[in-house]
């Protein structure tokens, strides 16, 4: 199977010469080569295969066939820019709209999650008229001059002085370790009236607020589902400041909810988003992406007498890659084997979060799936040298999983869609296993948790038999209300 050009050494020592250091490598103290891959498998140089439980981009699995197809017959015929009329162009974006609520309707290609996140400011700034732009806490929208500016995951180290002072920060919506939690009793009210806040602040200073902008869930932020409403109650603040709302669809678009195919639509039908920027997915690997907006806006940014023109946006290999993908998708019932396999494997994790007391919180929806690992579940102490520890042990077991959010203690499940109850099996297996030697070695006990409290009567979420939260297909469960006692022990390494 190997199709290694050169030894692995040589690629290290070539990698370290020749590509910018900032540029990152997973497991870099032992990085893996990977060669090929084909469904929800990567293989090494060797011919070792991996689990993949990250890869969000493979949308449809790794070298889907019929992707591949389609990309190579369209290059052997023509590719061009958009300024020559093509059906690829005007069939895939007929297609994609037909996913949106109707007032989406326009659509424009580009390259990449970053060039859609930054032509959606562009958009709202001169659809608007305004500058200031209001952004989450721990958002990641993108590597560009104007995303680092509101992507505080990027910004949060840099000193007042040096941020934009035309963005302004939101708290995250997260109930578990928020500023309102679960048992709240109406947190997306809370988390929007902070948004009213910000925005009467700014008009106070002569600010004029442009546009409001969120991962629809949150992936770098450590997998945030925003409480049901949340979205409407700040769409309503925002457009009454003369605002828009930007839902950014970059990671978890494309059917990954598994109850609807766009994750904004988990907040219910009476939302929807001024614009919404997608990538990542959309081209199972190829570099593609696409912002779609209301005819108001577009009209109003023509308005500016600036002609757009993406020299790669919208080509025809590009348009009959993305058209291929999404016949993937209802070809092979992905977004339902997202409902059902996220499900199921939301309920082998719920069993751990009983079984283990490093695991405070399970949450996510389809096969978006977050799993939250403290010390303590009343202090929800970070459990981050935990949670790298389990990371680098699954990795010996050839499964790839990442952490992430603030505190780099939230396991992230964001596999291909292919991805099988046999699958998470196998890697909730190995987890169960890696979190009682990690307990051992802490002196935690299952015998450590703490009668739970009854939770859900403080809430006004429906539960199911297993004790999940589902907002129109969304689980949301919690450890928050048990607890262990803190741990001061080191791990051992």
């Amino acid at each position: 199977m190997s199709v290694e050009k050169i030894d692995k050494k040589k690629t290290i020592d070539l990698r370290k010469k020749h590509i910018g250091p900032s540029c990152k490598i997973f497991f870099s103290h032992d990085p893996i080569k990977v060669v090929q891959a084909k469904g929800q498998y990567m293989y090494d140089e060797k011919g070792q295969r991996y689990l993949d439980c990250i890869n969000n981009v493979a949308h449809v699995g790794h070298c889907h066939p019929d992707v591949v197809k389609a990309g190579a017959q369209q290059m052997e015929l023509l590719n061009t820019n958009s300024r020559f009329l093509h059906d690829n162009l005007v069939l895939y974006a007929q297609r994609l709209q037909a996913t949106l609520p109707d007032k989406l309707s326009v659509c424009y290609f580009v390259n990449s999650g970053s060039e859609a996140n930054d032509l959606a400011l562009r958009l709202a700034w001169q659809y608007t008229g305004h500058k200031d732009i209001i952004t989450l806490e721990n958002a990641y929208h993108g590597h560009v001059s104007s995303l680092i500016d509101i992507s505080p995951y990027k910004f949060h180290q840099l000193s007042d002085a040096e941020k934009n002072q035309s963005v302004h920060v939101a708290p995250s919506p997260d109930v578990y370790r928020g500023k309102y939690r679960a048992n709240h009793p109406d947190p997306a009210t809370a988390y929007a009236d902070e948004v009213k806040d910000i925005i009467d602040k700014a008009h106070g200073k002569g600010g004029k607020i442009a546009a409001f902008i969120a991962e629809s869930l949150q992936s770098c932020g450590g997998q945030v589902i925003p409480p049901v409403g949340y979205f409407q109650q700040v769409a309503e603040h925002v457009r009454k400041a003369g605002g828009v709302f930007i839902a950014d669809e970059v990671q978890v678009g494309f059917g990954r909810v598994g109850s609807h195919f766009w994750a904004f639509q988990l907040q219910g039908e009476d939302f929807v988003p001024d614009i919404v920027t997608m990538g990542k997915p959309i081209g199972n690997g190829h570099p593609m992406s696409c912002v779609v907006t209301t005819k108001e806006v577009a009209e109003a940014f023509m308005s500016s007498g600036m002609e757009y023109f993406n020299t790669f946006g919208g080509n025809p290999v590009s348009c009959a890659i993305g058209l291929a993908v999404l016949d993937v998708i209802v070809k092979e019932d992905l977004q339902g084997n997202a409902l059902r396999v996220g499900g199921y494997l939301t309920n082998l994790l719920e069993k751990q979060k009983e079984k283990h007391p490093l695991v405070g919180d399970i949450r996510g929806c389809g096969l978006f799936v977050g799993v939250e690992l403290v010390r303590d579940r009343l202090k929800l102490t970070p459990a981050t040298a935990e949670a790298q520890e389990v990371i680098y042990k699954l990795k010996e077991q050839h499964i790839l999983l990442s952490a992430d959010g603030p505190h780099r203690n939230v396991l992230k499940f964001k596999p291909p869609m292919c991805f099988s109850t046999e699958d998470a099996d196998l890697v909730v297996e190995k987890i169960d296993h890696i979190l009682t030697e990690l307990e051992a070695a802490l002196g935690l006990k299952s015998s450590n948790l703490l009668s739970a409290e009854n939770e859900s009567s403080k809430r006004k979420i429906p539960t199911d038999e297993n004790g999940h939260q589902y907002h129109n297909g969304l689980v949301h469960s919690r450890g928050s209300g048990q607890g262990v006692h803190e741990q001061t022990k080191r791990l051992k390494r």
